[in-house]
């Protein structure tokens, strides 16, 4: 064993996170393909009326942030989120969300390896799916392997791009509003949002069905909860990354959207490509929708960039006191302070998603982010029970830092958010096998756990 695999497993991550990085990675994190590419899928259900289901999930997801904060505030010598769910939930529980958010990331980042192979076929429509992902893959294990801080710096320019778009497409659509700009199906205008069909085309059942892959688009915000233990100062970062996120959620969200529809009718959007891109496309500007095309590609690479670190810490939080083999060598640090083993198994995993796309080309998307809603369900579920937990044990005397406002009002409304979407997986075929096959995962793992503790136990014995 080298030197550098050789270091104990107890060692503490690094805190090489600024606090520009963790603010940027609460953008990043979140604003990949779910928005840029899912964003046409959702519009296509909902029409105009999406911008209702992104305020009500943005307002949902502010709240599960709340709750996330004050857990990771109580304790800043926790590994990750997951430790407070093991707490407060049981040991049985911890394990199943420590394993099911290894495996949502895992799917997440096979969705964006999956969504950057399209995007690269704008340029060249020839090139195979795989190849691209393939490629970033390899380029951004080599950054994770280094230390924190080029994971954080590179998340940092990644977001920065992708925050400079949306402001600049913002600005582009206030433009073209005030000044009625001609467009191939008629004119720029707020009229567009009513105009075909109305606000609410399909009705109260579109709008419903669109929630799953809104949902999507806001999964990774809670990857805060990964950073606290490699933050610099996490009792000031933490609160203020947290605390920015409706201002974003409006801006970056709502805003987009609002105005990619009042620049393009929201019919002629295709549910299969990206709206971002079709509508520069459409308006016959070439060299813009390129631009924006390379935008989503590295809004792509920065969700699996947060991928492979949520997946290398989580994986290294679940086996860094294991007694097995696999345990032994996931569980360690490199002399840099990374868990490097950890990184290079769930590279080696997301990399099946390149076997998927051979095989399944044009319909892997979909299907992970269905399979990584479901997941995410219990994920955020288990959060907001911890926190319940917490709080009861706290108790009303004790001095709760960073109070989830209207507690427990709050946290019971996120819970009936989450129950409704798990309804909304069942008004569809596609939906309704990822969350079945998400349950059998999570009882799967149920199972395995309570068998493994009966042996370990009966071995002592």
């Amino acid at each position: 064993m080298t030197k550098e695999n050789s270091q104990p497993a107890t060692e503490q991550l690094s805190r090489g996170l600024k606090s520009r990085h963790v603010q940027l990675i609460a953008i990043g994190g979140t604003i990949g393909t779910g928005l840029f590419l899912g964003a046409g899928q959702s519009i296509h259900l909902a029409g105009p009326a999406i911008l209702i289901a992104y305020l009500v999930t943005g307002l949902v997801c502010f709240l599960l942030m709340r709750a996330l904060g004050e857990l990771l505030l109580s304790d800043l010598h926790t590994h990750s989120y997951i430790d407070f769910i093991k707490q407060y939930l049981g040991d049985k529980t911890g394990f199943v969300a420590g394993w099911t958010y290894w495996v949502c990331w895992i799917t997440i980042a096979m969705a964006e390896i999956t969504a950057a192979g399209e995007y690269m076929q704008f340029w060249w429509p020839r090139l195979p799916q795989w190849l691209p992902g393939l490629i970033i893959l390899i380029l951004l294990l080599g950054l994770n392997s280094i230390n924190v801080s080029a994971f954080g710096e590179t998340e940092f320019w990644f977001a920065i791009i992708k925050i400079a778009a949306i402001l600049a497409l913002i600005a582009v659509g206030i433009g073209m509003v005030l000044f009625s700009v001609k467009t191939p199906v008629g004119h720029a205008s707020l009229t567009n949002l009513v105009s075909y069909g109305g606000f609410m085309p399909h009705g109260i059942k579109g709008l419903v069905l669109s929630f799953q892959m809104v949902l999507f688009s806001f999964i990774g915000i809670e990857m805060v909860g990964m950073t606290a233990s490699e933050t610099a100062d996490p009792k000031t970062v933490i609160p203020k990354a947290i605390n920015d996120i409706p201002v974003r959620i409006i801006l970056f969200y709502v805003g987009s959207l609002f105005f990619l529809m009042c620049m393009y009718p929201w019919q002629y959007f295709s549910a299969a490509h990206s709206p971002f891109v079709q509508v520069f496309t459409n308006l016959g500007i070439r060299s813009a929708a390129a631009i924006i095309n390379f935008v989503v590609l590295t809004a792509a690479a920065s969700s699996c960039n947060s991928a492979l670190f949520s997946t290398g810490r989580m994986l290294f939080s679940l086996t860094y006191d294991g007694k097995s083999k696999f345990a032994k060598r996931m569980g360690i640090l490199s002399t840099r302070q990374v868990p490097r083993n950890a990184l290079w198994f769930s590279t080696l995993v997301i990399g099946l998603s390149v076997i998927l796309n051979l095989l399944m080309p044009g319909k892997v998307f979909s299907l992970i982010a269905s399979v990584s809603t479901t997941c995410f369900i219990f994920i955020w579920g288990a959060i907001v029970v911890a926190h319940i937990k917490y709080r009861r044990q706290a108790g009303s005397q004790a001095k709760v830092k960073f109070r989830m406002p209207l507690f427990p009002l709050s946290d019971y409304f996120i819970l009936v958010f989450l129950a409704f979407i798990a309804v909304v997986l069942c008004l569809k075929f596609e939906t309704l096998i990822a969350l079945l096959v998400s349950a059998v995962w999570v009882v799967g793992l149920y199972i395995v756990k309570i068998v493994s503790d009966r042996i370990r136990q009966r071995t002592h014995d």
